[in-house]
């Protein structure tokens, strides 16, 4: 059975449960990061020696990095269901899953660290603000594009939604002023009648 290691609360974890849940998956999943550490023990870095979580062991295969993870899982067990099969409508999605990468992790990193994982009274909130502006100003290019699109690859939802959709719950989750953005709301709210979303993805922040 595949064994996911990694804490539920991690966005990069849930992008993994997540695509499992989509594709019915079976999978065991054990705590690892975050308050419950061991990502630096020797047995985890010999795995993954970048500390981080997920890792991912899917019989003698050991995989890390939560995008990489979830193609894997798409190709091996998703029989075409959730991949894109035309290059040209697979290039467009999966700019947006390197574009949560590069773009909107680390935009929305301060806010949410900021005011979900940091005590009031030692909270920056000049470096909070700032977070929040680029998160909006994502979320803004996010939304221009979602006018010509209904889901992130094209008219079906497939894995390149996933990054995206985990940090856009996110987004309408904090407890922040939020720019009135109509087609990222059109579709995160298609998201949210996904039943593995509904499980793994809207959840209460921690």
């Amino acid at each position: 059975m595949l064994k996911i290691l990694g804490r539920k609360n991690s966005s990069n974890v849930q992008k993994v449960l997540w695509c499992c849940g989509e594709l019915g998956i079976p999978f065991e999943r054990e705590d690892y990061g975050g308050p419950f550490g061991k990502t630096r023990d020797e047995a985890y870095l010999a795995m993954n020696p970048n500390s981080r979580v997920p890792t991912v062991i899917d019989g003698d295969l050991v995989l890390w990095e939560s995008n990489s993870i979830i193609r894997y899982l798409a190709n091996n067990y998703g029989d075409g269901t959730l991949y894109p099969a035309d290059p040209a409508e697979r290039g467009r999605g999966e700019r947006w899953m390197d574009w949560q990468l590069s773009v909107l992790g680390p935009a929305t990193h301060g806010v949410f660290w900021g005011l979900v994982r940091t005590a009031p009274e030692d909270r920056d909130m000049e470096a909070i603000q700032k977070s929040r502006q680029d998160s909006a100003d994502a979320m803004a290019i996010l939304d221009r594009y979602l006018a010509e699109t209904e889901f992130v690859a094209g008219s079906n939802f497939s894995i390149c939604d996933i990054p995206v959709g985990v940090f856009t719950f996110r987004w309408f989750n904090m407890d922040i002023e939020r720019e009135e953005y109509p087609n990222l709301r059109r579709w995160y709210n298609q998201l949210g009648e996904r039943a593995p979303y509904q499980e793994h993805i809207m959840n209460p922040l921690t």
